[in-house]
């Protein structure tokens, strides 16, 4: 029995001509076999060599840390591309990056008797998760460079809770899918120790309060270095809305999917003007950038 896709909400809202896109518009699993796994500080976590994969051994790839969002710990190594991480290991990807590691903790998320879940990302993971991170550069690395930390729905509210903890720690932040931005003096010793921030989230999110974000926008704008992505409709690679039903619309919350797409579209055109090469031409410029000003 073939079972019906439910209808949004908001299919009465979508411009003339557009057209409803049920699934990312990529193959999941594809490099799965790209990634280990370890243990440290009592969390598991999945990584990506890229001296493994064609890249010589040298001390500064950058490190991309990708974050999962809520309840995604819970369904094995598929939580690599609900990270949005999987794709970020491609040939693709790691060549526009010159190579990079990519390091995804997981919580240590569990089932409650009355079908929902606790256990996600909060501030009793901020030190396990800051020495995770020490553990993995020495044990699997030979040194790293920049270090991106990148965080999806829950994941993105932590990337913001660990880098106001050690706004020293981290280089570039992109937090994808979240209205818990910082106070403005958070956001300024951000700024003065070099943070790059690319701010990521749907205008229509289902989940997140664009209202907030609209109150933080202009501080965020006025960040030294910093890209707010907002998109009016969170689309997939094939230039479909996106509509993602989990007993409740949430297709409008999952941007990280795009991310994962490179946010590029599949005829090569960008999701927004302004990244004409997408997520890893962004990326490689500000590597560029950062390697200038050394």
């Amino acid at each position: 029995m073939i079972m019906a896709t439910p209808t949004p909400p908001w299919i009465d809202e979508i411009p003339e001509g557009a057209f409803i896109s049920t699934e990312p518009s990529y193959e999941t699993g594809k490099y799965f076999d790209r990634f280990r796994n370890d243990q440290a500080e009592g969390l598991k976590y999945y990584f990506f060599d890229p001296s493994e994969h064609g890249f010589p051994k040298k001390k500064d790839y950058p490190l991309l840390i990708f974050l999962h969002g809520g309840s995604n710990a819970l369904v094995g190594e598929l939580c690599i591309n609900y990270t949005g991480a999987e794709y970020y290991a491609s040939d693709e990807y790691q060549k526009t990056l010159g190579g990079a590691y990519i390091l995804i903790p997981i919580a240590n998320e569990y089932r409650l008797e009355s079908g929902g879940y606790a256990g996600s990302w909060d501030e009793t993971y901020i030190d396990p998760v800051m020495k995770l991170i020490n553990v993995f550069e020495e044990k699997h690395t030979d040194g790293v460079g920049v270090k991106f930390l990148l965080g999806n729905s829950a994941g993105a509210r932590f990337t913001f809770a660990l880098a106001t903890h050690a706004p020293d720690k981290f280089d570039v932040l992109v937090p994808v899918g979240t209205d818990a931005i910082p106070d403005d003096d958070v956001i300024d010793e951000l700024e003065r120790n070099g943070v790059t921030l690319f701010f990521a989230d749907g205008i229509r999110d289902e989940i997140v309060s664009h209202e907030k974000i609209e109150a933080r926008r202009a501080r965020m704008e006025r960040m030294k270095n910093s890209f707010i992505y907002t998109p009016d409709w969170v689309r997939n690679a094939d230039k479909g809305i996106a509509s993602i039903n989990f007993g409740f619309e949430m297709g409008q919350h999952c941007l990280m999917n795009g991310v994962q797409s490179n946010l590029m579209f599949l005829d090569g055109t960008p999701m927004d003007p302004r990244l004409p090469k997408g997520m890893t031409g962004w990326m490689a410029e500000e590597l560029k950038r950062r390697k200038g000003t050394e």
